[in-house]
């Protein structure tokens, strides 16, 4: 039996050059950077080196607007409650996101709302794109932030990012970007894209876990996310995570040096299998075609839990999700899914492969080899499944 790990969107494996490039500061170099002897200053100076690496990944004009973070849950956190706290002096109290961010997104604005926060949830429509026009008819003279996710966690639908910060800019408003699905896969330039702020982290390009940054661009007024220490230039206290640090700039670094040659294969192994499962009776990808991360496939088949179809395949040495990893404990149908109008029945038979540099042609071709005869196996015990096979189409 193979083992073929399909879900990177979840997270990712730790590469080799990546824990290299950490351990020196898991071992001997274990100064806090704050502190001036050598083992310190030599501790600071990593933090600082790759805060330059990443700013340059990121086309950001100065590394001086990177901060480090525990990921990107607590980057997005940070963004949004921080700019609205900042802001709020100035009656500015409406928030525009959409309706299938990550809850890391969801859950905060959900949260202001209580607070008394106004939040306008943008449609994203079958294709699960966001339209910029919405965005634009959306903003009012109290909007605080606009926050739309540069790539969607389930569905790996790319959005029309420039366009939007675009708007935001000509508008005078705030915009960030949940880019932790992006970073690695697509292109990215906070400059290009007219950015504000940019949540990033480590575990989704073969970093650690644990570590992850912000992106500030100079002038954003934004709240210091924790008191106590000086660190992250007196924003974000706490002693820095040197190793975590160490391995996000070589993580960032490696994926966008490799970007060029390791997305069109990855892309080719993605459209085979998309291919090959939309033959399945009554299937459908969820998403764009082709404004998807490459690595990513989102589909349904009807007649199936999906649930019963994630176990029947980790039998078979296939390790797949039905949607985010952060709400993997929920029987609920994916918000994600909902959104983009699917029935309540149907997102319930949902499926999301995703790839990284690490798949292979093999692990496709086993994929397309095991995958049908479940979906039929488990279809085959269902008493609905004939009831849907006579219902129009």
């Amino acid at each position: 039996m193979r083992n073929v790990y399909a879900d990177n969107a979840a997270t990712t494996a730790l590469s080799p050059q990546v824990l290299e490039k950490m351990m020196p500061y898991l071992t001997e170099i274990y100064g806090n950077p704050s502190s001036i002897y050598k083992i310190g200053s030599t501790a600071r100076r990593a933090v600082e080196s790759a805060r330059e690496s990443i700013a340059q990944a990121l086309g950001a004009a100065n590394s001086s607007e990177i901060y480090f973070t525990s990921g990107g849950s607590e980057s997005n956190n940070w963004a949004i409650k921080c700019v609205c706290s900042a802001l709020k002096s100035r009656g500015k109290k409406h928030i525009i996101t959409s309706k299938f961010e990550h809850h890391a997104v969801l859950h905060v604005c959900e949260a202001l709302e209580k607070e008394g926060y106004d939040v306008t949830y943008l449609e994203v429509y079958e294709n699960g794109l966001v339209k910029p026009e919405d965005v634009a008819s959306s903003i009012r003279n109290d909007t605080a932030i606009v926050t739309i996710m540069y790539a969607n966690n389930e569905i790996g639908t790319i959005q029309p990012i420039a366009e939007i910060g675009q708007i935001c800019r000509n508008k005078g408003v705030i915009f960030h970007t949940d880019a932790v699905q992006a970073i690695g896969n697509v292109p990215v330039n906070v400059v290009k894209d007219n950015i504000d702020l940019l949540s990033l982290t480590a575990h989704k390009l073969h970093g650690p876990k644990g570590c992850g940054a912000l992106y500030i661009r100079k002038g954003v007024k934004i709240d210091k996310l924790i008191y106590g220490g000086a660190q992250e230039r007196n924003k974000r206290a706490g002693t820095e995570n040197v190793a975590g640090i160490a391995g996000l700039a070589a993580a960032v670094q490696i994926a966008a040096d490799t970007m060029p040659k390791r997305i069109p294969r990855i892309i080719q192994m993605r459209n085979r299998l998309i291919d090959e499962l939309l033959k399945i009776e009554r299937s459908r990808l969820n998403g764009d075609r082709d404004k998807r991360l490459a690595g990513n496939i989102n589909m349904c088949f009807e007649g199936i839990e999906g649930e019963s179809l994630l176990l029947s395949l980790d039998l078979l040495g296939i390790s797949s999700s039905s949607g985010s990893a952060c709400t993997s404990g929920s029987l609920d149908p994916s918000h994600v899914l909902l959104a983009i109008g699917l029935h309540h029945s149907v997102a319930h038979g949902s499926m999301r492969l995703s790839f990284s540099d690490n798949n292979t042609d093999e692990d496709i071709d086993y994929l397309i080899e095991t995958i049908p005869p479940v979906i039929n196996r488990l279809r085959e015990m269902s008493p609905l499944w004939e009831k849907i096979k006579s219902e129009t189409i």
